[in-house]
Order: C-alpha cells, then structure tokens, then sequence
C-alpha cells in the first residue's frame, strides 16, 4: 500500500518525539511560564493587619448562631494603600487554571502535526507523488477535530452555569452564525471562490460509482443531495460560530488591553492590529474578483504580473 513508506515512518517518529519530549519540553507550557506572564500574590493578614493599624487579638471571639460557633471575620478599611507584590507565572500556577492542560496538549500536537506537514510537502514537491496518501492532511484533520473537541468541552460549560446567561449568548450567535452561513452560500461561485458545486458533483460521481460497485443503485437525486450536503455546511458553520463565541470575545477584550499597554509603541501597535485583522485578510482571499485579479493576476503598470 502507498501509505506504508516515507510518512508513515516519519509520523511514528513525530509521534514518539511527543510522547517523549512534551512532559519536559512542551511550547505551549513555554508560552505561558516563560517569565512574561505575571500574577499578584495575595496578602497575608499579617500584612492587612499592619496597613489598616490593627494588632492581632488576643483571643479569639466567637459567635454562635443555631448551636454552631462561628469566628468572628476580621475587616480591613477599603482606602488602604495595599501594594501587591507580583510574580511570574510558573507550571505550578498554571495548574490550577481550568483546560490549561487541553490547551498545553493542544498546542504541542498543532506544532508536530505542522512539522509533519511541511516534512510532507517537501516530499511531494521534491519526489513528485501522486500515488501515496498525503499523511500531514490527516494530521491537519486531527488537529481541527481536537480544537472543535476543546472549543465544545468549553461550551458545555457554560450551558451548565446556572444563570443561563451565557446560554442565551451562545444560542444567540448560534442564529446569527446560521443566518451569515445562509446568505454566504446563496453568493455565486463568481464572487466567492469556494469551489463547493464541482467539488461536490466529483464526490457525488465517486459515490454514485462506489454504490454502483457494491450493488446498490437506490442513491438520493443530485438536488437532494447538494441540499442536504448545504444545510450540513450551514449547521457546522453554525455550531462552530456559537462554540468561538466567549473565545472570539475573549480575544476582542484581550486585543483592547494590549493595545492601552502599548500606547507608546506604534510598531507594536501595527503588529497588533495586524494579527487581529489577520484573519479578515485570510477571509477576503476567498473573494474572486480580489484573489484572481489583484493577486494572482497582479497589475503592475500596463501589463499584469502572473503569480
């Protein structure tokens, strides 16, 4: 078979380095506890006691309420000029933090399946195959099946708080998301280069074939299955809109901070602004009139430039 070679080696051994490596050499455990994070260390009492002018009590005073004896809490003036101590971010830190081990494992697998990948290309590129599976797609699947499988454990909680407001939230751009699925695939191929109606009539002609072979020659209609094929588009593009909406904020809240931190630094700035807008460049590539003529087919004065 053509998947038992070169790629099929290479994931193994990509697969091996991870198991191996990652408990001592993670990156995604890198990006949060390199030093550049901190975190405020609580005050003792101790210390909330020496800046509101207080002394420890001598004896402890007690309360009872229904049979139960309670401490009496100690209180501290708000107008205290309490100063809090920071520190930087270590794995031990980060423990405690909810899926910061989905999110560790996550990042460490989107770094292999990217070396897997490129390792990939150049084999292709320089070995001219055409009969052998392409593995680093697998392994780009396998990577956007984990970030839906996080993004959905993400969701569910926030359907299990009990105030229901996040619900609304997600259920809300659900519909929203459902509606900008709707209106994107009545677009013509003309303007959004999707390629979905070719590329559908090819999977729809090897499935008719399959069937065929197999003996089988009750399959839907070409219109009921391009329908269905659309509706299924629409709901995942909808699902994956509600599950990237607290992260899409999130990020939207995280981009303003850096921004008011870096006020002084244009160049920072720009990068800023250009891996927030990144993705909305990515988006207008899928325009045809903008991929085809101005970037495949660049003007350059007169004459236009074939890239």
């Amino acid at each position: 078979m053509g998947i038992i070679g070169v790629q099929l080696v290479v994931s193994l051994l990509m697969a091996s380095l991870m198991q191996k490596l990652v408990p001592h050499y993670s990156i995604g455990r890198w990006l949060l506890c390199n030093g550049s994070l901190l975190r405020f260390r609580h005050p003792s009492d101790e210390e909330l006691r020496t800046l509101a002018g207080k002394q420890k009590p001598k004896q402890r005073r007690d309360r009872r309420q229904n049979g139960v004896t309670e401490s009496k809490p100690e209180t501290v003036p708000k107008d205290i000029k309490l100063s809090l101590e920071s520190t930087p971010i270590k794995p031990l830190d980060a423990l405690v933090l909810r899926y910061y081990l989905d999110y560790q494992w996550l990042v460490d697998f989107v770094m292999y399946a990217t070396l897997v990948y490129m390792f990939t290309e150049v084999y292709y590129s320089l070995l001219s195959i055409q009969s052998e599976v392409n593995v680093g797609v697998l392994w780009c699947l396998l990577t956007l099946v984990f970030g839906i499988k996080v993004l959905v454990s993400m969701m569910t909680h926030y359907f299990k708080t009990e105030e229901g407001a996040e619900r609304s939230v997600c259920l809300i751009f659900a519909f929203l998301f459902l509606l900008i699925a709707m209106l994107v695939l009545v677009v013509r191929e003309e303007y959004l280069e999707f390629g979905l109606e070719p590329g559908f009539a090819n999977l729809y002609e090897n499935l008719r074939v399959f069937f065929r072979q197999l003996g089988l020659d009750n399959i839907w209609p070409y219109s009921v299955a391009r329908l269905i094929f659309k509706l299924s588009l629409v709901g995942l593009s909808s699902f994956i809109g509600a599950c990237l909406t607290f992260p899409g904020l999130r990020l939207a809240q995280t981009h303003l901070d850096a921004l008011k931190m870096t006020e002084d630094k244009p160049l920072t700035q720009f990068l800023l602004y250009a891996n927030f807008l990144s993705p909305v460049i990515i988006l207008l590539l899928w325009v045809k009139p903008i991929s085809r003529d101005f970037v495949i087919s660049a003007p350059y004065g007169s004459e236009k430039v074939e890239l």
